[in-house]
């Protein structure tokens, strides 16, 4: 199993849980506060929503690459280096109310592209205040 992440923060949260749960005709998978995920069978897409700030436009947060297992992630960051790219790994670090493994890589023109495995639920958005998490950053802080 793998699917492409997509994370939006939006100004409205509620307007949009709204307008995408009629847009893929789904109910979200994960509410909490300031933050919604969607697992869109078709197309398959994790849809996270990440509440901004009021009277912003909806912006692209980070991209993502959800996979199954964390040798999956270790798979991927072996990969990527090999094919040169600078590479940034996160273990059992908390982000989006989940206990994840990652690999953070940037495009070209700067977006952040993480390759995550969820290894468990958590009840925080992330580990500490600075965390990388859904702020579009590549870690270290």
């Amino acid at each position: 199993m793998s699917r492409v992440q997509l994370a939006l923060r939006v100004a409205d949260l509620e307007a949009s849980i709204a307008f995408y749960s009629r847009l893929f005709d789904t109910e979200p998978a994960k509410l909490r506060d300031g933050y919604a995920n969607f697992a869109v069978a078709e197309p398959p897409l994790k849809l996270v929503l990440i509440q901004g700030e009021a009277g912003e436009d909806t912006r692209m947060d980070h991209l993502g690459v959800e996979v199954a297992s964390s040798e999956d992630v270790h798979a991927a960051t072996t990969r990527l280096a090999a094919e040169g790219m600078e590479t940034a790994v996160e273990k059992d670090t908390t982000c989006c109310y989940a206990l994840q493994d990652k690999v953070w890589v940037h495009g070209p023109g700067r977006e952040p592209w993480e390759v995550y495995v969820v290894k468990a639920d958590a009840g925080t958005l992330a580990k500490q205040p600075q965390s990388t998490c859904c702020a579009g950053h590549m870690p270290p802080c």
